[in-house]
């Protein structure tokens, strides 16, 4: 069995088909079905359920799947480890919440800095993006301080504050309760901090509408669609325009922390360990 057999498998077990996963892969078909059935024969069983729509996993199949995971992150991480400790160098996956509008700065001092690293940014609501760093998918992730898996230690970027906003028409608080609530999908921090809001004060919202992306959030909330719940230091642009309002609500709700976040069983390779002296250089510099 090769490494290459393994990820072959798990890219046919995430697109559901031998052309998708040939096409993600830059290989012809041929190869990817294969390798896959080597691999089954060299285990002696069926790994996938094959039908008119595509393929999916076996029971064993979905045993392996677990395995192959362990197995390709932990080569992962082997690869890094023996990079050199002088000059940061190979792959970053790094997440992150939406709203971390200073991210740009960081990312620009660390890229400026260490060239030879290729990182990659994926975007998520915070409990999914834990659950990325723990399962090896992300190097580590920008999320708003919560409760922490005990496999998890974070660093301090920032403190935010937290306002909810709504289109300019006159209102009140009593009245904002009553819009539709505008905001991510649940897992997010920003959104579990407003649903506090509204069970402490004994609101149920009418509505809630789940959307993808910030800026999709916010151009809603601009023609009046409803209010979300959002840092000010992202929406300080539609401010200065006049074309939203910004309404505090209790420190309790209100101020959030944005922590970087990473497996504690992880070797610190010089590529993450730079990475967070610069966002504690950023956090220096910021105070």
């Amino acid at each position: 069995m090769e490494f290459k057999d393994l990820e072959i498998f798990q890219m046919v077990a995430e697109k559901g088909t031998i052309t998708a996963a040939a096409r993600e892969l830059n290989y012809v078909q041929s190869n990817v079905t294969a390798r896959i059935q080597r691999l089954e024969v060299e285990l002696n069983t069926p790994l996938f359920n094959r039908h008119n729509r595509g393929m999916n996993l076996t029971p064993e199949g979905k045993k392996l799947l677990v395995y192959s995971e362990e197995i390709l992150s932990l080569t992962n991480e082997m690869k890094k480890v023996i990079q050199s400790k002088e000059e940061p160098a190979g792959k970053l996956e790094i997440g992150t919440v939406e709203t971390v509008i200073q991210l740009p700065y960081i990312l620009s001092a660390y890229n400026k800095k260490y060239e030879n690293v290729d990182m990659s940014l994926i975007s998520g609501v915070t409990e999914e993006l834990q659950e990325d760093v723990l399962n090896h998918k992300l190097d580590g992730a920008f999320v708003t301080e919560t409760e922490l898996h005990p496999d998890l230690v974070s660093h301090d970027v920032f403190k935010e504050e937290l306002v909810l906003i709504s289109d300019m028409k006159e209102t009140s608080l009593d009245l904002l309760k009553r819009e539709p609530f505008l905001c991510f999908s649940e897992g997010c921090g920003y959104r579990a901090r407003l649903e506090m809001w509204y069970k402490d004060e004994n609101v149920k919202p009418q509505k809630v509408m789940e959307f993808g992306a910030l800026e999709t959030i916010l151009s809603s909330v601009v023609v009046g669609l409803g209010v979300t719940f959002v840092p000010k230091s992202a929406v300080s642009h539609l401010v200065k325009r006049g074309v939203i309002q910004c309404h505090t609500l209790p420190e309790k709700y209100s101020k959030i922390n944005t922590i970087f976040i990473r497996r504690s069983n992880s070797y610190l390779t010089s590529t993450i360990e730079k990475f967070i002296e610069t966002i504690e250089q950023f956090n220096a510099e910021t105070i």
